[in-house]
């Protein structure tokens, strides 16, 4: 049997995209799905210019070494002895970002960060990640070969979403998608059609990710969204890391929710006959997520790359797509595996 098309809707979220690392690694090694296109955003962006690069080169496992490349670099531990031991000795996940988030280095690293721009550097800023990126992906590879790709990030001056694919694909708009301005500067990039230099920071404020690049008429019906910002959360938060915790993720997640109420009010005119069939795209939506997870994790968890911590991530993801394979993959070209108007009952 063919293998079923998909797009991918790719979340960021920092340290948390090793969730998405995981996800990724297993639809991979899947003869059931094909990834179509991708629309990605901060460490989705990562995630999907490790995969796009890898596919352009003919090879599902390239894609996969590096993904393993990418997050070995951003702080992965490689030898899996270690891994199980880190598992046996470390206590669970929740007790380790409270830990994290209360540790005296990680407050006086979060007092910094609101303290000191990071333009204090002057001429010896250099973004950590350029390197990494440039060691990823090339940019003629990226433009037209493999899965459709496109990446958002926002528009400092406008507070506009932006949204680069084809041969605006490049290591700085990657870069532009993960800027956190609290951690990084403003990454600048000529409009070629205007000759205009524009500043952009992370895609996550404006489309996280943005779901409207892949309603194209030529794409598959079906968009998996990869969520590691968790919708709902049950505690209240009352110090003042969950509150901050709480605050990111509302933020990050307000503008998938806008485009998905859009979906749902369409969905609902189609189900009623208001609209033609044929007259707007009726997209099907499935989520892998793991909220049960992202719920005893932090801001401090997202922030630091512990390799124990990114092993779990990644363990997860692949379960979870594991999920989706065994449970969801039948709905594909048939039906939403997520009830999308019970979202926003």
């Amino acid at each position: 049997m063919a293998p079923k098309p998909i797009n991918l809707a790719l979340q960021g979220g920092g340290a948390h995209g090793a969730f998405t690392w995981g996800v990724l690694d297993r639809l991979l090694e899947s003869d059931e799905v094909e990834i179509a296109a991708m629309s990605c955003t901060s460490a989705g962006a990562l995630n999907g210019a490790a995969v796009k690069a890898g596919l352009a080169l003919g090879s599902k496992q390239t894609a996969q070494d590096k993904l393993d490349s990418l997050w070995h670099q951003i702080g992965a531990n490689s030898d899996p002895h270690v891994s199980r031991y880190l598992r046996m000795v470390t206590p669970h996940t929740s007790a380790v970002a409270n830990a994290l988030e209360t540790s005296p280095l990680f407050q006086w690293g979060d007092f910094l960060s609101r303290s000191v721009s990071p333009y204090s550097w002057g001429p010896f800023y250099e973004n950590p990640l350029r390197r990494i990126v440039e060691g990823l992906v090339c940019e003629e590879l990226i433009h037209d070969e493999g899965p459709r790709f496109c990446i958002c990030a926002t528009n400092v001056r406008t507070g506009k979403i932006k949204v680069f694919d084809h041969e605006r694909l490049t290591v700085d708009s990657i870069l532009a998608s993960a800027c956190l301005p609290s951690l990084f500067q403003a990454v600048e990039i000529q409009d070629p059609d205007t000759g205009t230099t524009e500043a952009y920071w992370d895609g996550g404020y404006t489309g996280n990710p943005a779901l409207f690049p892949l309603f194209e008429p030529d794409l598959p019906q079906d968009i998996v969204i990869v969520n590691i910002n968790p919708l709902y959360r049950e505690q209240l938060p009352v110090t003042p890391q969950q509150i901050q915790n709480r605050i990111n993720e509302i933020s990050f997640n307000s503008s998938l929710l806008r485009e998905l109420r859009a979906i749902s009010f369409v969905k609902r005119l189609l189900e009623q006959g208001q609209i033609e069939n044929n007259s707007m795209k009726n997209v099907l939506i499935h989520m892998i997520t793991d909220d049960e997870l992202m719920n005893d994790l932090s801001v401090a968890t997202k922030l630091v790359p512990i390799p124990y911590m990114l092993d779990r991530l990644k363990e997860a993801g692949r379960k979870a797509a594991d999920g989706f394979l065994n449970n969801d993959v039948q709905n594909l070209g048939r039906q939403d595996s997520v009830d999308i108007h019970d979202l926003f009952a």
